[in-house]
């Protein structure tokens, strides 16, 4: 494998970076500041960053286009579901309709990650916000499918700590899905309707680093791999997957992110970053063969310092993406 190159995007270094979305037809990165409902695009040909805030918006959980809309996109904001319109370039994005408010039910949650799979349907999960009870031990949250049609959230699992990274196999169509506080990724089917069918496989992520394979009825073990000299717990974010259907997944309080094959259940390589807490991943640019990853400085514990809060760019890995997919509303 040759070298691998993690470099600094120019931009802000923000509080929680996240959701990177790479459009191919601006040739540009998407991601937002979840604390500080803030819009960024990363321009590939420029090399230039460009910010907007929400103006009306306590939140911005992520940013997705809204197919054969140009300059509008759907964000996911506290508990409500918004079409914003932003040009990409001026400091300001507004609100032009609100598409979904899940209500008093979730009242003190908000949006995490959200992404939208090949037929142009949007899944998008919650978690307690921060300013609430404990939201890193509540599992009180939801994985949602936005039903366009009916303009309704339709809720297709409970009891969730942190709703996270969430990517679709270009090889078999399945779907993987992190609850970062259940410490593991599934994998679902998905029927012609969206909905999530059988759990069939899951990696277990846990503090000492042990990654597991479980079959659906008595979850057994069949891989571990562990580390007794680990001393942080291992907690999975934001995901993407390649071509052949590898995940990538960003380790928050790691510095890294972790690609593992699903047919082995094998972490197949590291990928070190010179910040803890890293947030999402997304392939780009224009042959799709650069991994963005979007980090945080959170000040959990200790104070983070510079590069924390910026956007990478990670060359080198030999591998391409796939197109990330646009929202359809009717």
């Amino acid at each position: 494998m040759a070298n691998v190159k993690v470099e600094v995007l120019p931009g802000p270094f923000l509080q929680l970076g996240e959701a990177p979305h790479w459009d191919s037809e601006s040739q540009s990165l998407y991601y937002v500041c979840i604390l500080s409902s803030t819009l960024h695009r990363y321009d590939w040909k420029e090399n230039k960053t460009y910010s907007a805030k929400i103006e009306g918006s306590t939140y911005a959980s992520f940013v997705i286009p809204v197919k054969g809309r140009k300059g509008e996109f759907v964000v996911g904001s506290g508990t409500r579901l918004l079409v914003v319109s932003w040009d990409g370039l001026t400091e300001t994005a507004t609100i032009v309709k609100v598409l979904t408010d899940l209500g008093e039910e979730e009242a003190d949650h908000r949006f995490n990650d959200g992404k939208v799979d090949g037929q142009g349907r949007l899944y998008a999960g919650t978690m307690l916000a921060e300013d609430s009870r404990n939201h890193f031990e509540m599992d009180d949250g939801k994985l949602y499918r936005y039903d366009a049609g009916r303009g309704q959230m339709v809720p297709l699992k409970c009891k969730v700590h942190i709703s996270n990274g969430l990517t679709w196999s270009a090889r078999t169509g399945k779907f993987y899905y992190i609850d970062s506080f259940a410490f593991d990724i599934k994998e679902y089917t998905v029927d012609a309707e969206g909905n999530l069918g059988k759990k069939m496989v899951s990696f277990e992520a846990l503090p000492a680093l042990i990654v597991r394979i479980c079959s659906t009825g008595g979850e057994t073990v069949l891989i571990k791999l562990k580390d007794d000299e680990a001393a942080t717990e291992f907690i999975a974010d934001g995901m993407t997957s390649d071509a052949e259907g590898n995940l990538y997944v960003a380790v928050f309080a790691g510095s890294k992110i972790i690609k593992i094959n699903p047919e082995s259940a094998k972490i197949v390589q590291e990928i070190a970053l010179p910040v803890a807490q890293v947030t999402s991943v997304a392939f780009g640019g224009p042959n799709l063969d650069v991994l963005f990853a979007t980090t945080a400085a959170k000040e959990l514990s200790v104070p983070q310092e510079p590069p924390a809060g910026a956007v990478f760019k990670i060359t080198g890995l030999e591998t391409r993406g796939v197109p990330m997919n646009e929202l359809q509303l009717p």
